[in-house]
């Protein structure tokens, strides 16, 4: 049992967060499926998604879960429902707060997923060392596309400033400091 005094200075409690929204997927075909809510709350379940992308349209919604669905193709198979879940896991948890952060939102889902399934090929390490070559070069460009999605996000949302923090300063005698805004 954890009491208070277990718990570190500068720990923080973890927030109790609601399960991220899901889709049922029903096939089409191997390409396409037609998302469904799983509890058959349809109204309920439509307005959580336009909250997840951060948007009030339901045609952004559509073409989101497109996206989604094209991204979450598994190698030589169908569409994973495990991952177009776990890509509206993280598109939710970036918390888009307009279209342009939720498109940002579904790049950064449909890249994270490449990435994954290139590393996936890779870790076989199976074939020629041009294809491991490749294969590993795909990786890291997509991971610093994904580094950079998450900069840029982070820019949208907070401008582009730049803060220096200087942890400690110090003046010799005679010397002068400057403390504060300077223009």
């Amino acid at each position: 049992m954890t009491t208070k005094s277990d718990i570190p200075n500068g720990a923080v409690a973890s927030v109790a967060r609601r399960p991220p929204v899901r889709v049922k997927l029903r096939r089409i075909n191997a390409d396409r499926a037609k998302a469904y809510p799983p509890d058959g709350e349809t109204r309920a379940w439509w307005d959580r998604l336009k909250r997840a992308l951060g948007t009030s349209s339901s045609a952004f919604v559509n073409a989101s879960l497109l996206q989604l669905q094209a991204a979450a193709r598994l190698p030589f198979s169908g569409i994973s429902e495990t991952a177009v879940n776990a890509a509206l896991a993280m598109i939710e948890a970036a918390a888009p707060k307009d279209e342009i952060e939720g498109a940002l939102a579904v790049q950064m889902a449909c890249t994270h997923t490449a990435a994954m399934a290139v590393l996936a090929r890779l870790g076989g390490g199976h074939g020629s060392e041009l294809r491991v070559a490749a294969l590993g070069s795909a990786a890291a460009r997509l991971l610093r596309a994904y580094a950079t999605q998450v900069e840029v996000l982070r820019r949208l949302r907070h401008g582009g400033q730049q803060y220096v923090r200087v942890e400690h300063v110090y003046v010799n005698d005679g010397g002068q400091a400057v403390i504060g805004n300077v223009k």
